[in-house]
């Protein structure tokens, strides 16, 4: 695998961040952050249903395999140096539950923060240059 692309919610402190922070890791395997619902996302997968990815994290590989929600978050981890024994128990059946009650309470988060911007409809209100949260 050369790399995956994350569909992240760009209205989204809570994905902001965590954004910010995968960017911030060793990664063995190398990740690009699409605004999810924005004119690239459109243009690079158009047969994504991009109303969907907004509303559940979407990573997609480089030979075009889809990973939603609880599998898309264990992908993310397995891209990283220091986390890819944690995602390797995470995708086991004794560790799934721990990565289902993470997105669980991500989820939950984000509903919480989610800011309706003056962005452009399909268009990040945070992108690259956007303060990097602490």
């Amino acid at each position: 695998m050369r790399h995956l692309t994350v569909l992240y919610d760009a209205n989204c402190p809570v994905c902001v961040h965590i954004r910010h922070w995968l960017l911030g890791q060793r990664h063995l395997v190398p990740l690009l952050f699409v605004p999810a619902t924005s004119a690239e996302a459109w243009r690079r997968f158009p047969r994504l249903d991009h109303s969907e990815t907004l509303r559940e994290i979407t990573v997609v590989g480089d030979q075009g395999q889809v990973w939603t929600g609880t599998d898309a978050f264990i992908v993310c981890l397995w891209a990283l140096a220091e986390h890819r024994p944690k995602a390797n128990w995470l995708a086991t059946p004794a560790g799934r539950p721990f990565a289902k009650a993470a997105m669980y309470t991500a989820a939950a988060v984000r509903h919480a923060v989610r800011t309706d911007s003056g962005a452009e409809p399909g268009e990040p209100a945070c992108d690259d240059q956007c303060s990097v949260p602490r």
